[in-house]
């Protein structure tokens, strides 16, 4: 295939570029179209043993301190490997394990410290957010005792299905809360698997009612860490449709570039040629955003820079993405709507990577309040 990203001279630190050479040539190798086709029939959407050699590249700890058994490279250093698997269209814990171990060290502190090397170590941890639908709304619905006692429940928990700890975010006492569960407390028929449009994720609706949680974390401090939380998540999308997007124009140009109507290549007509030229455009956009993000982060709480950086990257990847799918679907005619053809799995992940973490409208509301309120 065609490779349309030659030219890319953005400038990475040295972490960065081996962990996005070694993440390419790792997916490169487990995970090509075919096998990710394989892992949408299975229940987790990959091979447990990909999942291993995962944890055994130490990426599970790369934004972990060394303390715990991490890398101690900071969540910048995720981002090249959250691109690498959006370009595979891999579905993995490793997203949603990195999001949990981030809002536990925030949160928790050194108190949490075995759980932390627990997520280092490869534990399938996740983070139960959303009361319903809304990304922009303050999803404390959930409630918790002083004593660790939750009621309510949570939908579209990412790997709910088969992570053995999950820090769900609600309120105690009128405030803010994470509560720390392990997935063993739940009720038999808690977990129902929720049905996506993007056929690559998995997610869950959880019950809490009635679960005793290890530990309540509360105070000012866990309030920065949703805060960072949403944030951190809006930006591994946005590197992981980023990643994605180059690979749907990858097979668009490739597509262009062979097949022929009324005797010429359809890469000559311009009603093609512009619209792929715009997605390559928003593909830079969006890495460099992304990693402009990256350049911004550090273990303490996210600066105000930072967030606006975060939120531009959602918004500029999400749309990209969006855009993209939907032009490889209408590139390809009538068979682009088929389940054979691959532009139907880019249509599916674009719609789900534009909304997960807020839409664009949704970032662009914040970021006009950042910039002029």
């Amino acid at each position: 295939m065609t490779s349309v990203l030659g030219n890319v001279s953005l400038k990475f630190s040295d972490e960065q570029s081996m962990l996005m050479d070694v993440a390419r040539g790792f997916l490169n190798d487990k995970a090509p179209t075919d096998k990710i086709r394989e892992f949408l029939e299975s229940d987790q959407g990959y091979e447990p043993q990909l999942w291993e050699e995962i944890v055994n590249l130490g990426w599970t700890g790369i934004a972990l301190p060394e303390m715990v058994g991490g890398a101690g490279l900071g969540i910048s250093a995720v981002i090249p490997v959250a691109e690498a698997m959006g370009h595979a269209l891999l579905g993995t814990p490793l997203i949603d394990t990195t999001l949990a171990g981030q809002l536990l060290l925030r949160a928790g502190g050194a108190e949490q410290e075995p759980l932390l090397q627990e997520i280092a170590e490869g534990r399938i941890a996740t983070v139960a957010f959303l009361d319903g639908g809304d990304w922009g709304g303050a999803n404390l619905a959930l409630t918790m005792t002083t004593e660790g006692v939750l009621s309510g429940s949570k939908t579209f928990v990412g790997c709910g299905h088969e992570a053995s700890l999950i820090l769900v975010v609600g309120q105690c006492d009128n405030a803010p809360a994470i509560a720390v569960v392990e997935a063993a407390d739940l009720k038999a028929g808690a977990i129902s698997v929720n049905t996506l449009i993007d056929l690559t994720k998995r997610t869950a609706q959880i019950d809490f009612t009635g679960v005793p949680a290890k530990a309540v974390l509360t105070g000012e401090h866990v309030v920065a860490a949703i805060r960072d939380y949403r944030l951190l998540g809006a930006l591994l999308t946005a590197a992981e449709a980023a990643g994605s997007a180059a690979r749907c124009l990858a097979v668009i140009v490739d597509y262009l570039k062979t097949r022929k109507q009324f005797g010429k290549l359809i890469g000559s007509y311009q009603a093609l040629k512009h619209p792929t030229v715009d997605i390559y455009c928003g593909v830079e956009d969006a890495r460099s955003f992304c990693y402009h993000a990256a350049s911004l982060l550090d273990a303490d709480s996210l600066s105000h820079d930072a967030e606006i950086a975060c939120r531009m990257a959602k918004v500029s990847a999400g749309q990209t993405m969006s855009y993209a799918g939907d032009r490889a679907v209408q590139f390809h005619g009538g068979i682009g709507f088929t389940w054979d053809c691959d532009s139907t799995l880019f249509i599916r992940r674009g719609q789900w990577s534009h909304q997960v973490f807020g839409d664009a409208i949704h970032h662009r509301k914040r970021l006009a309040s950042l910039l002029l309120d």
